[in-house]
């Protein structure tokens, strides 16, 4: 489904600029919580063995139904926190991306299609099974695009950020309209080699199908049926990798001209509506540099969340350190501090959570502070890849978090087994900093 302009205009308006809260992700099966699942068997002598199949704070995996979209792989979960009218306690609403096997000639990553889960507490999730009924799969809010055969989006999408502006710092109000960026490929075909580091073996003439991925946006008033809003690329994205052949661009003063590295893909988009900046949205995504084949994550700015402006690199790999093969898949938030009335208020500067990836070629989250959105430090590692054995060790990433009424910070995270397995978890902001893996409350089956 695809939205007018006339509508796009009246959906924009209804748009209020507010302090934004990052968000994040997760789900669970129809029958099943994906907490801790714990399998349950009786012996002859009365005695009970317990077994848990999962980490003790997953709270989503893919779906055991074949035919479920997130059957093979999952990843990318945004949260919001709603404020119920009428009712007791809060409602937790999440958008997720997964692939099933039918999507076995896409990139190698979880993307495919975007669904939607709620909970009660943020913990114990259930999947909406009826999804958008304008989609290619009766389980997503969006799918692949079937309509436009010339567009971005029609090979495979994936989750960037979910926005609903008009909110309070901590939760965020029911109505308004929804924002969905995201990231999405085509089924165009590149050489291999063309995304592999300069140093890689030759692969010869391997191909790849959809890595030459751009950036969209589709709006929604209900949060689960969304619309395209066809960009200024003639693909209908709304930021494409930059290439020379493209021209020179220009910052706010149309004399300053900018050094743009020439890029090879554009994803995982994250968007921070501002308040009092410069500009209104900004907007910080993963890309490859085609010179140096380095992993390095970008930013543009906007005045309306549609027509977004380059800036540049703003974080790149640095040698010695936990991201010196790359860095991706970030979440940005303006910083809060939770006052003595129990209410998160507004503070100085912003914060960023990413993918360091290591030496070992393992995903680990980290931080960068700034000031101005603009310029960041790097802070180091918050949250390592679990132990050995563990369902987290083969990598930890693509971080988001929400804040919560009692003062503390959650984090949901993809993680990804030795094997390759992904599933969604959840971890807890300690005092020192540093996250610690969340126990989530265990279910029966």
């Amino acid at each position: 489904m695809k939205v007018s302009n006339k509508t796009l205009t009246l959906l924009l308006c209804l748009l209020g600029q507010s302090n934004h809260q990052s968000l994040a992700w997760a789900p669970a099966t129809p029958h099943r919580h994906y907490g801790t699942i714990i399998e349950m068997s009786s012996s002859g002598d009365g005695d009970t063995k317990v077994e848990a199949s999962i980490g003790s704070n997953v709270v989503l995996a893919p779906s055991e139904d074949a035919g479920a979209f997130d059957s093979l792989k999952l990843g990318s979960p945004r949260v919001h926190r709603y404020s119920r009218e009428g009712s007791e306690g809060s409602e937790y609403i999440m958008w997720y991306h997964g692939r099933d096997a039918s999507l076995s000639d896409a990139p190698p990553l979880s993307t495919g299609r975007i669904g939607k889960a709620t909970s009660r507490n943020g913990l114990h999730w259930i999947k909406e099974k009826q999804g958008s009924e304008s989609e290619d799969a009766s389980d997503v809010s969006l799918g692949l695009n079937k309509e436009s055969w010339w567009c971005f989006d029609t090979g495979h999408v994936g989750l960037g950020q979910v926005l609903l502006p008009m909110s309070l710092p901590s939760v965020i109000s029911e109505g308004g309209v929804y924002m969905m960026y995201y990231m999405g490929g085509s089924l165009e075909e590149n050489e291999i080699m063309e995304f592999m580091p300069n140093d890689a073996p030759d692969m010869g003439d391997k191909k790849v199908t959809g890595m030459k991925m751009k950036i969209g946006v589709a709006l929604s008033q209900d949060g689960t049926t969304f619309g395209r809003i066809e960009g200024d690329d003639p693909t209908g994205a709304i930021m494409v990798p930059y290439d020379k052949s493209m021209g020179k661009v220009t910052g706010k003063n149309k004399m300053d001209v900018l050094d743009i590295e020439e890029e090879l893909y554009c994803g995982w988009p994250d968007v921070v509506p501002i308040i009092d900046g410069k500009d209104d949205f900004l907007m910080y995504y993963s890309t490859m540099l085609k010179d140096t084949k380095e992993k390095a994550i970008a930013f543009g700015v906007s005045k309306n969340g549609v027509s977004f402006g380059k800036r540049g690199v703003c974080l790149r790999p640095e040698a010695g350190t936990p991201d010196e093969k790359g860095c991706a898949r970030c979440t940005v938030f303006e910083n809060q501090e939770y006052n003595e009335n129990g209410r998160w208020t507004k503070s100085e500067g912003f914060t960023m959570l990413y993918e360091g990836v290591a030496d070992d070629g393992k995903h680990r989250i980290m931080k960068a502070e700034s000031k101005d959105g603009y310029t960041w430090t790097k802070s180091g590692l918050v949250f390592d890849i679990g132990e050995e054995g563990k369902w987290d060790y083969g990598g930890v990433g693509s971080p988001s978090i929400i804040r919560l009424d009692d003062g503390s910070t959650r984090m949901y995270y993809t993680g990804q087994s030795a094997d390759g397995k992904t599933a969604i978890g959840v971890a807890k902001l300690g005092d020192n900093g540093l996250f610690t893996r969340e126990q989530v409350h265990l279910t029966f089956q």
